[in-house]
């Protein structure tokens, strides 16, 4: 299994998926993805990009199968999070790339963008609010005082239940789909989900919007639940060159609900900026 490995720093795994033309020196798309997932949320993504890009997924810190071997109080923060991807791009050789994150992944991506602008190609943000609104971090406790108390007691298999139903995949959604997701996002580790929610809940992306210099393409649900009308507006307010295309749902995963739309769309934003067909 790849892995990003330094001194002092947590394993940082990724997959690599690469079905371009062996002769030819594809550009990178990097995919993040958001709290409490992995690389695999990705899953359906991944034939539309990779034959015309090489496409890498890395797992955050302490989630999926990166390492959980660092501080929690200390190595959970945008420096931290922002180095971690800066060295996974100095590995691969791949820099400036294109990247695409989904809700928080998006949200970090705002912010490696104007600390990394040699690094970005392009920068594609998926249902990403500029911050967590109080609305948000109300209406994810479950009757219990906090999230963190939430995850404590609901474990982070019973909080994705209860997060994915109405919030993320509208009623009716397939259950297969629905026990995958949840049992993807049980694996993950209580106290870093505490942890990331707890640095994530105090996160304000504003400060960096005006230094972003790539172009930015922005994918959002028409009346999404964590990133609505106000986030939008404050995207577009702080970064007038953004593109934002609205998908008709009520759901914050459109990345799932909507794989082939999201996923072209970004293909042909980042082919856009490249100069090269993605079409045969």
């Amino acid at each position: 299994m790849p892995s990003l490995k330094r001194p002092g720093e947590p394993a940082i795994h990724y997959e690599i998926d690469d079905y371009t033309d062996p002769w030819k020196q594809a550009p990178l798309l990097l995919l993040q993805h958001g709290f409490g997932r992995s690389h695999r949320v990705w899953y359906s993504w991944v034939p539309y990009l990779s034959r015309f890009y090489k496409v890498a997924r890395p797992d955050l810190r302490g989630l999926g199968r990166s390492s959980r071997d660092f501080d929690l109080e200390r190595g959970i923060g945008v420096e931290s999070y922002c180095g971690d991807l800066n060295a996974l791009i100095d590995k691969l050789g791949a820099g400036p790339v294109h990247y695409c994150g989904e809700s928080l992944g998006g949200l970090l991506g705002m912010a490696f963008a104007a600390e990394y602008p040699d690094k970005v190609r392009t920068l594609s943000i998926v249902s990403s609010p500029v911050h967590l609104h109080g609305k948000d971090q109300k209406t994810s406790t479950y009757g219990h005082g906090s999230r963190e108390e939430a995850l404590r007691k609901m474990g982070a298999h019973g909080w994705a239940a209860a997060s994915n139903a109405g919030r993320r995949f509208p009623a009716g959604s397939d259950p297969g789909m629905m026990e995958w997701f949840v049992d993807e996002m049980g694996k993950s580790d209580v106290e870093v989900l505490i942890a990331t929610y707890a640095w994530a809940s105090g996160f304000n992306a504003m400060p960096y919007l005006p230094r972003i210099k790539a172009p930015v393409l922005g994918l959002y649900p028409t009346d999404g639940p964590i990133a609505g009308d106000e986030q939008i507006e404050l995207l577009k307010a702080h970064v007038p060159h953004a593109r934002i295309v609205r998908l008709p749902s009520r759901y914050h995963a459109i990345n799932t609900l909507y794989p082939a739309t999201c996923a072209l769309e970004v293909l042909h934003f980042a082919a856009q900026h490249d100069g090269i067909p993605c079409r045969e």
